[in-house]
């Protein structure tokens, strides 16, 4: 870790005390916002060259027709401390900070994380998050980041993109790809803009798609934008249902994770908590991928967190659970295992205690914070 900071040092002119002076202040803000991010990006960047399969398996059955990468980008709002109202005032009496992430839907991982507050427009930070998207790509926005500007500039790039319309959108059709309604889908038109200040930046004809939509059980009019022409209609309206999918990486992530609770109330000291979380996030899907993992990211958390002071082996303590096939683990990721503990041999005529009725497995179980059933296959 000293090797990946030695080259941040302070530039400019040090006054009392220690404290920058003049024009170094702002070198000082871009370094510790670079110090944030380093660690993250750096150890994501470790673990896919060490699997390069890592996080290939989530793909969504909305995305199985897509071979190309199809980014989603959203944000969620973090609720803070009044302490914090100096820097993230989010309404009157309420202080928030707002984090922004482009996920990758087909490995569910962050490409791009900002944490910022709660006051700004989303839109402001949407060419920031799109920045290193490459052509033939897609992105999936919500309405929030709704900018023509950007949108004009991501056509320019080649990118695909789809989003939501707003209420107050001023158009009119050039042309009809459908007449009336074909299933849920009711409207399927090709536009321009007629409000001039947006026209005079996005002069270009777009495709605007009216269907219905099932949310929470009922079905909502919904009316969507993209710059694709060739897709049907229905493949719009299922690439925007794939948005919903990054709510669960929110939820893993304040809710299992508990990013709710933080140690420091200044701004350094709530990104810094954001971004451990994030790396938090990333290790355990790893381990997920070395194990096999077949269960939920709640229930992982749940596993590790229950073990994390034993000297227990992360992948036997997978297989043990009934979800991992084995194999060579690698070797900075092995813990030693505790001595006297073997692991039970299934499939020569051993078969494996129930930890229901055994009080042996209860035994064990008492010994440690695990649960009886983590020592169903061990003797």
């Amino acid at each position: 870790m000293k090797n990946r900071f030695k080259n941040l040092a302070w530039p400019g002119r040090f006054g009392r005390r220690g404290c920058p002076t003049g024009s170094a202040k702002a070198g000082q803000i871009g370094l510790l916002r670079r110090a944030q991010k380093a660690p993250f990006w750096s150890v994501l960047e470790h673990l896919q060259t060490l699997q390069p399969t890592f996080g290939g398996n989530r793909r969504p059955k909305f995305a199985f027709r897509f071979k190309r990468l199809i980014h989603v980008v959203d944000s969620t709002t973090i609720q803070l401390m009044a302490r914090s109202l100096d820097w993230a005032k989010h309404r009157r009496r309420k202080a928030a900070a707002k984090c922004h992430v482009r996920l990758d839907l087909q490995t569910f991982l962050p490409r791009c994380a900002i944490v910022a507050t709660a006051g700004e427009h989303d839109n402001r930070r949407a060419r920031e998050l799109c920045a290193n998207v490459q052509a033939g790509e897609i992105v999936i926005f919500d309405k929030a980041y709704l900018d023509f500007a950007h949108l004009a500039d991501l056509s320019q790039r080649g990118i695909f993109w789809v989003t939501r319309a707003k209420d107050n959108l001023q158009c009119r059709v050039v042309r009809k790809f459908q007449d009336g309604a074909e299933g849920n889908i009711l409207r399927d038109d090709l536009i321009v803009l007629t409000n001039p200040a947006v026209q005079a930046v996005y002069p270009v004809e777009l495709r605007r798609v009216t269907a219905l939509v099932e949310v929470d059980g009922q079905w909502r009019e919904m009316v969507f934008l993209t710059n694709n022409l060739e897709w049907s209609a229905q493949t719009i309206a299922d690439l925007y249902r794939c948005r919903w999918s990054i709510e669960v990486f929110f939820k893993e992530l304040k809710q299992t994770l508990q990013l709710a609770d933080f140690l420091g109330h200044n701004a350094n000291a709530v990104k810094w908590q954001v971004w451990t979380a994030l790396l938090a996030y990333v290790l355990l899907r790893f381990c997920a991928h070395l194990g096999q993992w077949g269960h939920s990211f709640t229930r992982l958390f749940a596993l590790v967190r229950s073990a994390l002071w034993q000297k227990l082996e992360l992948r036997s303590l997978l297989q043990c659970y009934g979800t991992a096939d084995g194999g060579e683990l690698l070797g900075h990721f092995r813990i030693a295992p505790t001595v006297g503990v073997r692991q039970r041999v299934l499939g020569r005529g051993v078969a494996p205690r129930s930890a229901d009725n055994d009080p042996e497995c209860r035994r064990k179980a008492s010994q440690t914070s695990l649960s009886p059933r983590l020592w169903v296959s061990w003797a």
